[in-house]
C-alpha cells in the first residue's frame, strides 16, 4: 500500500429499511483515476431488487400536505443528518478526491459545505408554508403543496457527494420517498450520504439507494410508480429519460449540461479574463457542467489572450488528487477521459492549433494537460467539452459573437468579460443560458435570490434556491365552492 491508499468498500444497497449486498459486474470495476489501479468490482441491482425497491416507495408515500408538528419532526431529522455528515466531512472529501479526481482541497471545500446545505433545507421545510388559505370571500379555500409522489434521483460522477446530497435532502423535504441511484463511475460518496441519512433516523421509505449502470436508471425512471424525476448527466441519458417519461407524464428536471459559450469584449482586462477562464476550465479539473467552453474575443485578442493563458497552464500543478499542493487532478474515469482525447482531436481536425503546456506526473493515470485549442471554425467547434479544455475562437464584431454564441447554445451557462460592467451585463442579458458571469467563473450563486431555468438542450427545469424543494411539489386547491361565482 502507498500512502495514498484509502479504503473504499464494496457498495451495498439500501432497499426496503435494509441495506443489502449488490451483484458484482463480471471483470468490470472502478478504479483511481490516479493510477487506474482496481479499487472495488462495479456492481449493479438485480430486477427483483429494483422491484422491492419500488414497491417500498410506493407504500410509504403519503399523497397529503404535512402539518407543524410532522414539518417539525422531519426538520429535525435534516438537522441530525447535517451533524453526523461533520463528522465524516473528510471521509467525503477523500473519497470525492478518490473517484472524481478533483484535488483534495477543493473537495474538502465541496464537503464542508455540505451540512449548510442541508440545513437549509430543513429551515426551508419550516418557512414554506404547505396550506395557505387563499382570498375568496369568507369561503373556506386552501392552497395545498404536496409531493409529488416517489421521486427517482440519478446523480453524475463529477459531484459525487454534493449533488446527491443536495437532491435527496430537496426531495426529503418535500415529503417525495427517495430512490437514490448515483453514478457507477463514483458511488462511494452517494453511499457515505445515504449512510449519514440513515443514522439519522429516517422515517419508514424516507430514502432508498441502489447501484448499477444506465440499465438500472432507465428501468427506475421508466417505471409508472415513479412521479419525478431529478437528474444531472449527459443529453442522449436525459433525452431517453424523458421519451420515457412521456409516457405518464412525469415530472421532470434534468440539468444536461452543453457548450457554455465566453464572450471577451474589446475592453476586457486581458488578466482578469485570462484569470476567470483558467479558474473555470480548471475548477474540478473542468469536469463541471457550467464550466466555459467555447470563448469568442477579438481577433486582435485573440493571440495575446491564448499566450496568457498557456504562460498560466505551464505553471499549475497536475498531480495526484490527495496531494495538498495538486492544483489540477485527473479526469475521472476511462471513459470520459478517452472523450475528452477524442475532443481534442476533433477541434485539431477542425483546424485548432492545440496548446498543453502543463506538466503530468508519471503516475499512469487519467492525466491531460490543461488545453486551449485556438482557431477551430466555430460554427463547428459544438461538441460540449467537459474537462479542462476551451475552444478560443475570433469574432470580429459583438454582434458576431453574439450570433454564434446562440446559434448551437448551451442554454446553462455563459460568460462575459469586460471593463465596461454595464455594457457586459447588457451583452449577458442576450445570451441564450440560464446563468451569466461576469468577469468571473465561480460556483457559488450569485445572489441570495438567484435562480436558473434550462434552456434549449441545457434540460429541463432548473434551479435554485427557491427551485430545489419546490420541484418535487405540486398545488393542490381544496375549497368551498359557490353559486355566487360568476360561472
Amino acid at each position: 500500500m502507498t500512502s495514498y491508499d484509502i479504503p473504499m468498500p464494496q457498495p451495498v444497497n439500501y432497499i426496503a429499511d435494509a441495506w443489502s449486498d449488490c451483484v458484482t459486474v463480471d471483470d468490470a470495476w472502478n478504479v483511481d483515476p490516479n493510477t487506474r489501479e482496481p479499487l472495488h468490482r462495479l456492481v449493479t441491482t438485480t430486477p427483483d431488487d429494483l422491484e422491492r425497491a419500488l414497491q417500498h416507495a410506493e407504500r410509504a408515500y403519503e399523497g397529503r400536505a404535512w402539518g407543524e408538528e410532522e414539518r417539525r419532526e422531519r426538520a429535525e431529522v435534516l438537522e441530525r443528518v447535517a451533524a453526523i455528515i461533520e463528522t465524516r466531512t473528510e471521509e467525503i472529501a477523500r473519497t470525492d478526491a478518490m473517484t472524481s479526481g478533483t484535488p483534495i482541497s477543493t473537495t474538502r471545500t465541496v464537503a464542508s459545505f455540505l451540512p449548510f446545505r442541508i440545513r437549509a433545507a430543513a429551515a426551508d421545510l419550516l418557512s414554506t408554508p404547505r396550506i395557505t388559505a387563499l382570498e375568496a370571500d369568507a369561503r373556506d379555500v386552501r392552497l395545498h403543496k404536496v409531493p409529488w409522489g416517489p421521486a427517482a434521483i440519478l446523480t453524475p460522477w463529477n459531484g459525487p457527494s454534493f449533488i446527491p446530497a443536495a437532491k435527496v435532502v430537496s426531495a426529503m423535504a418535500a415529503g417525495c420517498p427517495v430512490i437514490l441511484k448515483p453514478s457507477e463511475h463514483a458511488p462511494g460518496s452517494a453511499q457515505i450520504v445515504a449512510e449519514c441519512f440513515v443514522e439519522a433516523g429516517l422515517p419508514r421509505g424516507a430514502l432508498q439507494l441502489v447501484h448499477g449502470t444506465g440499465d438500472v436508471g432507465a428501468r427506475l425512471t421508466s417505471d409508472p410508480r415513479v412521479k419525478v424525476v431529478s437528474f444531472t448527466g449527459g443529453p442522449e441519458a436525459g433525452r431517453a429519460i424523458a421519451r420515457s417519461a412521456a409516457e405518464d407524464f412525469k415530472v421532470l428536471q434534468l440539468e444536461l449540461g452543453g457548450n457554455n459559450p465566453v464572450i471577451v469584449l474589446d475592453d476586457a482586462d486581458l488578466d482578469v479574463t485570462a484569470d476567470g477562464i483558467l479558474e473555470g476550465m480548471t475548477k474540478l479539473n473542468g469536469q463541471w457542467c457550467e464550466g466555459p467552453g467555447k470563448v469568442l474575443a477579438p481577433r486582435a485578442l485573440v493571440e495575446p489572450l491564448a499566450e496568457a493563458l498557456t504562460e498560466r497552464i505551464s505553471k499549475l500543478v497536475v498531480g495526484h488528487s490527495l496531494d495538498e499542493g495538486t492544483e489540477v487532478g485527473p479526469i475521472s474515469n476511462a471513459p470520459h477521459f478517452a472523450t475528452l482525447r477524442s475532443r481534442v482531436d476533433g477541434l485539431r481536425e477542425l483546424g485548432a492549433t492545440v496548446h498543453q503546456p502543463a506538466q503530468l506526473p508519471g503516475l499512469g493515470g487519467f492525466f491531460m494537460s490543461p488545453t486551449v485549442a485556438v482557431g477551430a471554425d466555430p460554427a463547428k467547434a459544438t461538441a460540449e467539452l467537459f474537462g479542462p479544455l476551451v475552444s478560443l475562437h475570433a469574432a470580429d464584431t459583438t454582434d458576431e459573437a453574439l450570433r454564434i454564441a446562440n446559434a448551437a447554445p448551451s442554454g446553462l451557462d455563459a460568460y462575459v468579460f469586460g471593463r465596461d460592467t454595464d455594457r457586459a451585463i447588457d451583452i449577458g442579458s442576450r445570451i441564450t443560458a440560464g446563468e451569466v458571469r461576469v468577469n468571473g467563473a465561480k460556483v457559488a450563486d450569485l445572489g441570495a435570490g438567484s435562480a436558473q431555468s434550462f434552456w434549449g438542450p441545457a434540460g429541463l427545469g432548473g434551479h435554485g434556491p427557491d427551485e430545489a424543494v419546490r420541484v418535487f411539489c405540486g398545488d393542490r386547491v381544496v375549497g368551498v365552492d359557490s353559486p355566487d361565482l360568476p360561472l
